[in-house]
């Protein structure tokens, strides 16, 4: 049974949170306010459309290649997360309703569906809301955010494009993830 100390990761996916690897369970189960470190490399969206969105959102605007610092409020009902680049900072919120876990993104909300596939986490868009203005299922983004689990680090992979316009969005990494926390 889920209380209400249970992550929001937990509390969406149930007993497939379980089957996740290592690192991404204990990723996803910090609470409280934790600074990670790691390695990031971002891709420049690919056109002057893509490139405004991505202001918009505040994703990456630039190519890069460095230290990340990651920056976690997490608490069971809400968190929020501040990505450091090496360019730039991006910041995004997370919570949950009925079931999913929506991301507050500068001037998106999207809505996802957390899924474990061969023990990765894979966060599948299901809805998007653009300053309040649902867009419709044909012209959702093609996203792919995965997180991955090897020893002490959590791999993730980001990509985010419309049709026509191009990616918005790309990067990838991995963050260092302390030993002692619970599995």
């Amino acid at each position: 049974m889920k209380t209400a100390s249970t992550s929001m990761y937990e509390q969406a996916m149930g007993e497939s949170f379980d089957r996740l690897q290592v690192a991404v369970r204990r990723f996803h189960r910090l609470a409280g306010s934790q600074e990670l470190h790691g390695w990031v490399d971002t891709d420049a969206p690919s056109t002057l459309p893509a490139r405004i969105l991505a202001r918009c959102l505040g994703t990456p605007l630039r190519a890069t290649s460095g230290p990340i610092r990651f920056e976690l409020h997490a608490g069971p009902e809400a968190e929020t997360w501040t990505r450091h680049f090496p360019a730039q900072r991006m910041t995004s919120r997370m919570s949950l309703d009925a079931g999913q876990l929506v991301e507050q993104l500068g001037a998106a909300r999207l809505n996802f569906d957390l899924c474990e596939a061969d023990g990765r986490l894979e966060m599948r868009l299901k809805a998007l809301h653009f300053l309040g203005v649902p867009c419709p299922n044909w012209l959702l983004p093609h996203v792919i955010a995965e997180e991955t689990g090897q020893r002490d680090r959590l791999h993730f992979r980001v990509q985010a494009s419309l049709p026509f316009i191009g990616t918005v969005t790309s990067y990838r990494g991995h963050l260092t993830i302390g030993e002692r926390e619970s599995l």
